[in-house]
């Protein structure tokens, strides 16, 4: 039986050593910024306090996604290498970007016809989909064939669930998210939107609560609600340029619930541009999303 590799996108916002240590590729997507193009490579390209110190101050960043050809580049050394490919991507509805994945996987079933690309829709985005990933290559490790891994992954991609908090609603006006009417007299009332990404993976805000704590500690209640056994799970929560509140969310978790697992990141460029500054985001595996 041939093996196979986990490969990724750089939007799962997971640290370069984790990357290392689960033995997986990440396929870096660009962001434009200031008019210049980047791509966001893990662990390198501009820091992350840089790119929301640019954002706060007005600057705004564009996205793009990967295309067929890029898959196609990626793909191709691993197929010739006598390897099968199994991509987790980025939530389709989110980024058209799976179906870039798919029409490399036409165009490369015919130049190998041998060999097999398996593209699985993650449903979700940043360091939930970095759970996911995290998960899944674990499962490798243990020696999970790829079929093996298919099914894992159908059954528990639609109990990963995202929660998170911004703190600039301009950021969501500018993505359609919310109104501007809504963005402005939140921002005069203090008003923080709570969202979520549902089961068809899109991005849905589901509460308003006031004040920035009240948001954080609604992110903890939420996991409270539908957690499966909390404590012995690995948690991951990231954050766009907010630390201190990530941690609280941490400490929160870690005495509500027993978790001692966690692993924190930043928010890269791709996501944060269109979450913004002070986003702080919590993952976890629940009965429900």
């Amino acid at each position: 039986m041939a093996g196979y590799r986990i490969i990724t996108d750089s939007t799962t916002d997971i640290t370069p050593e984790m990357i290392q240590e689960l033995g997986i590729d990440v396929i870096p997507m660009c962001y434009t910024l200031e008019g210049q193009t980047y791509r966001n490579v893990p662990g390198g390209g501009m820091a992350s306090k840089a790119f929301y110190d640019k954002l706060r101050g007005g600057s705004m960043s564009t996205t793009a996604q990967v295309n067929p050809e890029g898959f196609i580049e990626a793909f191709t050394p691993i197929l010739e290498g006598g390897e099968d490919v199994l991509y987790i991507a980025f939530s389709s509805g989110l980024s058209g970007t799976c179906q870039s994945a798919f029409l490399a996987k036409q165009e490369l079933a015919g130049r190998f016809p041998q060999r097999r690309v398996e593209v699985f829709d993650s449903l979700s985005a940043s360091m939930g989909e970095g759970l996911l990933v995290y998960l899944a290559a674990q499962r490798k490790q243990e020696g999970l064939t790829l079929d093996g891994l298919l099914e894992w992954l159908r059954e528990n991609v639609l109990h990963l669930c995202h929660w998170f908090t911004v703190d600039d609603l301009n950021h969501l006006k500018r993505g359609g998210r919310v109104s501007a009417t809504a963005a402005l007299v939140g921002t005069m009332l203090g008003i923080k939107p709570v969202l979520h990404v549902d089961d068809e993976g899109h991005l849905i805000p589901v509460s308003k609560v006031r004040g920035r704590k009240q948001s954080l500690n609604e992110l903890v209640r939420k996991m409270e609600e539908t957690a499966i056994e909390p404590a012995k799970q690995t948690v991951f929560i990231s954050h766009g340029d907010c630390l201190e509140d990530a941690q609280y969310v941490e400490a929160c978790v870690r005495e509500k619930m027993g978790v001692k697992k966690f692993y924190l990141n930043d928010i890269g460029p791709v996501i944060g541009a269109h979450s913004g500054p002070g986003t702080v985001a919590l993952f976890f595996l629940g009965k429900r999303r």
